[in-house]
């Protein structure tokens, strides 16, 4: 019997299954932290167009799930999700864009796509939430049409606040090390109310860019990681306004004013050791 899912507002109802579907992922948190020192965790993400995971449902009596060297949803979590939504499983193939662990989204990512092509009638975003909590403990807020201005309980799965309009930036970055995967009990993150509150009143991009470097510095001390000085560093020497981290996972970036990256940046984060190196845009002029 499929579990009640929590009572919101339901998008336009779908008349068959989707064969499909695409959820982009995100690049990290321009903040993320807990709001005071016995607060909830919290969390500002950063949307990333440029990394998305990609899925294939086909029907079929056997149950199966295909996804090729970058495994992210377990085979027990696509049937559990089959029976809360009341549906046959059939075969699903995903793709995903961003390692597994690397702070850009990928289970979150896996799980709405599996919702999309499983649910028999579109679901609001906070269903969506709701079931990718349940199956596994912490969410992103990929399924909101605009993350980025969320300030998100990733925990809890709901929104505490909404936020101004995301900063204009041009971000280049990748992953730097082992992927980490989000352990759900984990909240010992450091304090960043007065970040949150300061983000609220910083309306221009280099002021966004030095919170979100404090941030990611205050998180490496605390609870190490991938050491953001390096990166901080060369992004100093390429005109970089500041940096951006993923405070769980693999992901570093550099935050340029839109334009202003130099062409070789690319090649410089990979010499100094990231992978999967990428450029793209988030707030205005995104592309």
């Amino acid at each position: 019997m499929p579990v009640c899912l929590p009572s919101a507002s339901v998008r336009r109802p779908a008349t068959t299954l989707r064969p499909g579907a695409r959820v982009a992922g995100h690049f990290g948190e321009f903040l993320q932290g807990r709001l005071g020192v016995d607060g909830p965790l919290a969390l500002v993400t950063v949307p990333c167009p440029a990394l998305e995971l990609r899925a294939v449902r086909r029907p079929g009596r056997m149950p199966g799930i295909w996804q090729g060297k970058r495994p992210v949803l377990s085979h027990a979590q696509f049937i559990t999700l089959a029976a809360r939504l009341g549906t046959r499983p059939g075969r699903l193939r995903l793709h995903a864009g961003m390692p597994p662990g690397g702070g850009a989204g990928a289970s979150t990512a896996a799980l709405l796509a599996a919702i999309r092509c499983l649910a028999r009638h579109a679901l609001s975003a906070e269903e969506e939430a709701a079931l990718c909590l349940a199956l596994e403990g912490a969410t992103d807020p990929l399924m909101h049409p605009a993350p980025g201005r969320l300030l998100w309980a990733p925990r809890a799965a709901r929104v505490l606040g909404r936020l101004p309009p995301e900063p204009a930036f041009e971000v280049v970055g990748g992953f730097c090390g082992k992927g980490q995967r989000t352990d759900p009990a984990d909240t010992a993150f450091a304090d960043i109310s007065d970040l949150v509150e300061a983000w609220r009143a910083t309306p221009d991009p280099a002021g966004r860019a030095r919170l979100a470097t404090e941030s990611a510095r205050r998180c490496h001390g605390l609870r190490g990681g991938p050491d953001p000085v390096p990166l901080l560093e060369l992004g100093r020497s390429l005109g970089a306004l500041g940096l951006v981290a993923a405070h769980t996972g693999a992901a570093q970036g550099l935050l340029f004013a839109p334009g202003t990256a130099p062409a070789g940046t690319e090649a410089a984060l990979r010499a100094a050791g990231l992978g999967q190196v990428l450029r793209f845009r988030t707030g205005g002029g995104r592309r």
